[in-house]
């Protein structure tokens, strides 16, 4: 269908002031009511013929822009035009690929997709050899082809509230148009690696709204598309170095919104996993933009419900920060303090294991800072009922380098610890953290044996005292029941004197 098109088009070129259309000579052209520009969709006449997808672009580029010279028929191979005209036909089948199909109904236009499918293969091949020159039309052209294909907006999910990986029923969603979008976007990914692209001819296109529209699709449902769009987030970090601190607010805004609305991004593990080689790069000493960016962004990352699906490249990223400097252990300890879950088990298990991460990394004179709050919740910890989140807190005694640390502080952890140990080894149901426990004890006596009497002796003392509390508080109920009890007796044999004394008058 689009070749029988096609070859009733006159074959006269376009020239450099022309509109960037494949049409007839009775083609109607209008001025654009916004700036007086002569503007038409790229395919304007086949897009009319054929059933096609209207997406309304971010951008339209000018004709004079993307064409810049005559053009060549889109459907020619290139092994079939010479050198001197590869180029325009780079820029026509860029624009004949405008073209966006409904891919819901796999048997509607199955010529013309095709047909698509392998332009967008002959692009790709073409980049790749290195033969596409990047001038400024070509470049226009390549973003408004990614404009219209790649930018658009996702359906919400109606049937579910819930934050993604809270659900074990939800299905990631795989998009129908995948075998276009794909080679789409690994056109624009070979584009970015060519060392001849200059990106500071190409930051006219590539510009904040572009780069802003990229980061949108992060929030695909298809992790094949997230996956794709990792690779071209790193490479634009990597090639446009003017964009740096743009990227890096924009995710931030990302990050806001997810904590603190919304609770719901489908690629935030692919972001932290772009930004934990970002972070990794950063000179030292760290800016104080990069460490706002820790606080403000990355630590309430812990905060959502559904941490568990990107909590490992979270973790990578806060102990990247802390690798460079040392000094930021105290501030992301005390915010997992702050965010410490307290019904989720799960989460639980999480902040433990990066809290390990990070105590083998702090000095001693920074764990002097935070290790009153911190051996307080590892209290609760150890008496936590779950029987894994116990036991977890257990084995952080097996760090060689925390349980240094602890040694070095024993006067102010081991009193604190000791009673906790104390209600496990009377209280607690498991045997596994029952056997844990009773190591635990042994290890802290063998570290200062003194002292672990003493601590020892204090809770007993404790344990003394508030069984003397409790059996006051039994005596006092006791005796106040019984003086109810007696109020009530005395009420009712006076309330029957005076019914027979009522009698009697009567």
């Amino acid at each position: 269908m689009l070749k029988q098109i096609l070859a009733k088009l006159p074959r006269k070129s376009l020239k450099s002031d022309s509109l960037t259309s494949v049409g007839s000579d009775s083609c109607n052209t209008s001025p654009n009511s916004d700036n007086g520009i002569q503007f038409t969709n790229t395919c304007s006449v086949i897009s009319s013929r054929l059933n096609v997808v209207k997406r309304k672009s971010w951008a339209i580029f000018p004709a004079s822009i993307i064409a810049g010279g005559d053009l060549v028929e889109p459907h020619v191979p290139f092994k079939d035009v010479p050198n001197a005209d590869k180029q325009s036909l780079f820029v026509s089948k860029l624009n004949l690929c405008c073209l966006v199909y409904d891919f819901s109904d796999p048997g509607k236009n199955t010529k013309e997709k095709d047909l698509k499918h392998q332009i967008l293969l002959e692009l790709g091949d073409f980049v790749a050899s290195g033969s596409a020159k990047f001038t400024e039309s070509a470049i226009a052209a390549i973003c408004k082809m990614c404009a219209v294909n790649l930018f658009r907006d996702f359906p919400p999910r109606y049937h579910s509230h819930v934050p993604r990986g809270e659900s074990e029923e939800e299905e990631p969603l795989f998009d129908p148009a995948w075998s276009h979008l794909q080679l789409v976007y690994d056109l624009l990914l070979r584009v970015l690696n060519q060392n001849s692209l200059d990106a500071k001819l190409a930051k006219k296109f590539i510009d904040h709204s572009f780069i802003i529209r990229i980061l949108d699709l992060f929030d695909s449902e298809d992790p094949r598309e997230r996956d794709c769009l990792k690779s071209i987030l790193h490479r634009l970090y990597g090639k446009f170095m003017m964009h740096r601190p743009f990227i890096r607010k924009a995710v931030s805004n990302i990050f806001y919104r997810f904590v603190f609305e919304t609770e719901r991004h489908n690629g935030i593990a692919e972001l932290l996993e772009v930004f934990g080689s970002v972070i990794s790069g950063f000179a030292l000493p760290l800016k104080e933009e990069h460490k706002v960016f820790l606080s403000r962004a990355l630590i309430p990352l812990h905060k959502p419900k559904s941490l568990g699906v990107y909590h490992q490249q979270l973790a990578y990223c806060v102990v990247q920060f802390v690798e460079k400097e040392q000094k930021l252990a105290v501030m992301v300890i005390q915010g997992l303090l702050k965010y410490w879950p307290v019904t989720s088990s799960q989460k639980e298990l999480m902040f433990l294991s990066e809290l390990e991460e990070l105590l083998e990394m702090i000095s001693m004179v920074d764990f002097e800072k935070i290790m009153v709050p911190l051996f307080r919740r590892m209290s609760c910890c150890l008496n936590s009922s779950h029987f894994q989140v116990a036991e977890r807190a257990h084995f952080l005694w097996n760090n060689d380098h925390v349980l240094n640390l602890i040694a070095h502080n024993r006067h102010v952890i081991m009193p604190m610890t000791f009673s906790a140990l104390e209600w496990n080894s009377r209280n607690h149901w498991n045997k596994t953290v029952l056997n844990l426990t009773q190591n635990l004890r042994k290890v802290l006596s063998e570290m200062d044996q003194e002292l672990a009497l003493a601590c020892q002796n204090k809770v007993e003392e404790e344990n003394s005292k508030s069984s003397l509390a409790a059996e006051k508080r039994k005596m006092t109920w006791e005796r106040l029941e019984t003086a109810a009890s007696c109020q009530s007796i005395v009420s009712s044999i006076s309330g029957v004197r005076e019914s027979a004394s009522c009698v009697v008058s009567y």
